[in-house]
Order: C-alpha cells, then sequence, then structure tokens
C-alpha cells in the first residue's frame, strides 16, 4: 500500500506549498511511490489517517490548535513545511506588540469577535518529527527529504552553518562590505543562495544545533553591534526562546 500523504497550511503566505507544485515533473514521478490525500492547492478531497502529513505556517489562534492537534492525532509522521511552521519565521516580527494592538492596526477597532494569539511553530503545541527550513524551502531539499521518508528513513539536515558553504563556493564575506550577516549562526543546506545573488544571510533556516554564538557575537560586536542589535536581528525569522513555548 503506498503511503499516504498530506499537505496543511497555516498562518504564511502558502509559498512552500506553490514550491511544492512549481516541482511538476519530479513531483509527478514520485505519485507513483505515494498517495496524496489531502493538498488543498489542488484538490479538496480529505482523508483519514496519514503516513506523512507538512503542515505550512504559524498557529495564531485557539482554533488553528485544534485543528493541528486532529492532524497530528490522525498522522503517523508530521513534518514542519518551511519557516513559519519551523521557527513562526517572518510572523516572529509581530511579537513585539500584543494582538490587541496588531488587530488595531490591520483592521481598526470596529472587528468584533476577531481571536487571534501571538504566533507559535507547530511545536509549542503538538510533537514534530522533523523539518523543511526556509522561506521558502528549497525545492530539492524537499524531494530529497519526501523521499527518504517514502523509503521510511528519516532525513537528515545539515549540521553546519551556512559560513561553510560561502567558504566552499569561496564567494566573499559579507562582514567584509560591512554587512551584518546570520551565515555563521545559521543552519546551511541552501547553498547560501542569498550571499551569492549579493545579500546576506538573515536567518531564515533556523540556528544550527549546536552555534558557536561566542565568537559569532564578538564579531557582531567588532562591528559596531549591541547585544540587543544582534537580537533583534535573529528575531527576523526566530522567535526568541522564551517566547516559543
Amino acid at each position: 500500500m503506498k503511503p499516504k500523504v498530506g499537505f496543511f497550511d497555516f498562518t504564511g503566505c502558502e509559498g512552500c506549498q506553490l514550491t511544492v507544485l512549481n516541482l511538476e515533473r519530479e513531483l509527478l514521478d514520485l505519485v507513483e511511490l505515494m498517495e496524496i490525500v489531502e493538498f488543498r492547492e489542488i484538490s479538496s478531497d480529505q482523508g483519514e489517517a496519514l503516513d506523512i502529513a507538512f503542515v505550512e505556517g504559524s498557529i495564531c489562534s485557539s482554533a488553528e490548535i485544534r485543528r493541528l492537534k486532529a492532524i497530528r492525532a490522525r498522522s503517523r509522521q508530521l513534518f514542519a513545511l518551511g519557516a513559519c511552521a519551523d521557527t513562526t519565521g517572518i510572523n516572529a516580527l509581530c511579537t513585539d506588540r500584543t494582538p490587541e494592538q496588531l488587530v488595531g492596526e490591520v483592521y481598526g477597532t470596529a472587528v468584533g469577535d476577531l481571536r487571534y494569539r501571538h504566533p507559535r511553530p507547530l511545536e509549542a503545541f503538538v510533537k514534530v518529527d522533523g523539518r523543511v527550513p526556509g522561506c521558502p524551502i528549497d525545492g530539492r531539499e524537499f524531494l530529497a527529504i519526501l523521499q527518504s521518508l517514502l523509503i521510511d528513513r528519516m532525513p537528515e539536515l545539515p549540521t553546519y552553518a551556512v559560513c561553510a558553504e560561502c567558504k566552499l563556493l569561496e564567494l566573499p564575506c559579507t562582514f567584509e562590505r560591512g554587512v551584518v550577516c546570520l551565515g555563521p549562526l545559521t543552519r546551511a543546506g541552501c547553498d547560501a543562495h542569498c550571499i551569492a545573488e549579493g545579500d546576506r544571510c538573515r536567518g531564515c533556516r533556523g540556528q544550527v544545533d549546536a552555534p558557536r554564538s561566542g565568537p559569532y557575537y564578538r564579531i557582531l560586536e567588532e562591528h559596531g553591534l549591541s547585544e540587543e542589535d544582534i537580537l533583534n536581528e535573529l528575531r527576523i525569522f526566530n522567535l526568541s526562546g522564551e517566547k516559543r513555548g
């Protein structure tokens, strides 16, 4: 029997699911090995028990918590799809204001029964078996993870930092341009895409398992950043530890 796979979305832009759809031919090849029973972007079907659930987006309401727990209850494995599901992603930027302030800024004060809470990653509410990091995810990495799961093997993510990929690709260090970069702290696997395109790393893949934060902080301090400046950089895509639970 083919493994049953479902895709689900919560608060986010759905860019990670679009990345999956853009795989087209590669994904069609894998359809021979699995059965996609839920994927709102392409079908209204709703299945029952799942072998693998890929869940995109942050959790921002009590209704979303209940729905997420229901998905978890019928899924043998649940994977966070993208930064919003994994580390709260860009949604983490709004946690410096109260939910009431945010609702007022977006909808005005006339909104009635709009219930909202600060966004949280999936693991704040359910067990997460693994993750596909990034904003958006990397299609090749998603395929590698999916292929591993389809042969019942747990995929492994890189345990080193983006900074190492930069060196392997012989890219000039972003700090040499006087630009702050989170490459030394951020999990590799993106081939340093943003830096290769002339930008910098903003940490969308989350922190590597054991970041050498002490030496890295000293580098940032040498470039004139305070501890609060450093934390603000990390908060662009990563909810701080005290707010994740």
